[in-house]
């Protein structure tokens, strides 16, 4: 799974300002030294706010305004940490089916998946989301619209038969994507809004590595992350010799973004060009005019230009590319057979779902 479809799963990208997301990812590994066989991170507006794995063995709470919802809600870590540990036993026996539909022994593998739901609070619509993938590779989708999972792998094919003639787990799972994980988000929107709904304009740099090098508009320091930041010429915004680069994640919780303007003619009037950061939900927009004695260089003397992504972010999405995962789902059925011509153990979901709320997403059934 590269680094932009990463990013893209966690909505770290422009989206509606109106929209907001509650996601489950969750990873589970083999052959990893010095890493969790499983993980699991709750994110809300892209925000993590709790996380299990199982070397903690334990939900942790990572936001500080959980503690009115733990206080409010005593039984809540509990409840989530047996999801967690039940959904680790399960993940395991995952991995090793899926090792087997893919002709393999040893070696580094993950099977990922990632489920949540998105919601609009202007025009109330609801979108639930359930992925699963297999190491870096989607494996399995399910279609909400027809209640039935898409294989992208050939070997996904005997779980999406499996799944599909679960009719009545595929409805209650429909429905709790569609009202249960709503139901939670907004609590959490609730109890979190004095920090996820807030507003942080940035800072706004121009940078410039040479004389020839591409002139950089660098946007840090802004929350949420839905923002658009672009270059305009007299006015009229470029889109040719402009290159926009994905939104990041610093180390304090707020995000940063890049522009690269490739400017044809060196000699043209620069005052011409001015970079425009937009912040979905503030209505004025940041305007910086294109000054070269305002641009930071390191070729200039005495000056120092800011990095641009600190040592600290690439940290952050390793961990984002271990964790961003998309793993398994437990027990809807048949579980220790795949087809009629074969004894291999059927690949389970999971049962238990990591939500907030802690209650089982899908009893599970007798084993054959």
């Amino acid at each position: 799974m590269g680094l932009f479809l990463i990013l893209a799963l966690l909505g770290i990208n422009g989206a509606d300002a109106a929209r907001h997301s509650l996601t489950y990812i969750t990873t589970a590994s083999s052959g990893v030294p010095n890493f969790p066989e499983y993980v699991v991170v709750g994110l809300v507006n892209n925000v993590t706010f709790t996380h299990c794995d199982s070397h903690g063995r334990s939900v942790e709470p990572k936001q500080d305004w959980m503690t009115r919802l733990t206080h409010d809600d005593p039984e809540y870590l509990q409840r989530n940490t047996e999801t967690c540990l039940t959904n680790w036993l399960v993940s395991k026996d995952n991995i090793k089916v899926a090792k087997k539909r893919f002709n393999q022994t040893g070696g580094v593998h993950m099977f990922q998946v990632m489920h949540g739901c998105e919601w609009d609070d202007e025009t109330g619509e609801v979108r639930g989301h359930y992925q699963l993938a297999y190491d870096g590779q989607d494996f399995l989708s399910w279609d909400l619209k027809t209640l039935t999972w898409v294989a992208a792998k050939p070997q996904a094919v005997i779980t999406k038969h499996q799944w599909d003639n679960n009719e009545g787990w595929n409805k209650y799972l429909q429905n709790y994507l569609k009202t249960q994980y709503p139901m939670w988000l907004k609590k959490l929107l609730e109890y979190g809004k004095s920090s996820l709904l807030r507003t942080e304009l940035p800072s706004v740099s121009l940078l410039q590595k040479t004389p020839s090098s591409p002139i950089i508009c660098h946007a840090t320091g802004f929350y949420p992350p839905r923002a658009k930041l672009f270059w305009t010429k007299d006015g009229e915004e470029l889109h040719d010799n402009v290159d926009i680069e994905e939104v990041l994640p610093n180390p304090d919780g707020t995000y940063q973004m890049m522009a690269e303007l490739k400017l044809p003619d060196p000699s043209e009037d620069w005052e011409r060009f001015t970079c425009v950061f937009q912040l979905e939900g503030v209505e004025e927009a940041l305007h910086t005019n294109l000054d070269k004695e305002a641009i930071l260089t390191n070729w200039k003397k005495d000056q120092t230009v800011p990095i641009a992504v600190s040592v600290a972010v690439l940290v952050l999405l390793v961990a984002a590319a271990a964790v961003i995962g998309v793993v398994m789902r437990r027990r809807a059925g048949q579980s220790t057979e795949t087809d009629s011509n074969s004894s291999e153990k059927e690949l389970l979901p999971d049962y238990t779902c990591s939500d907030t709320s802690g209650h089982l997403l899908h009893e599970a059934p007798a084993r054959a």
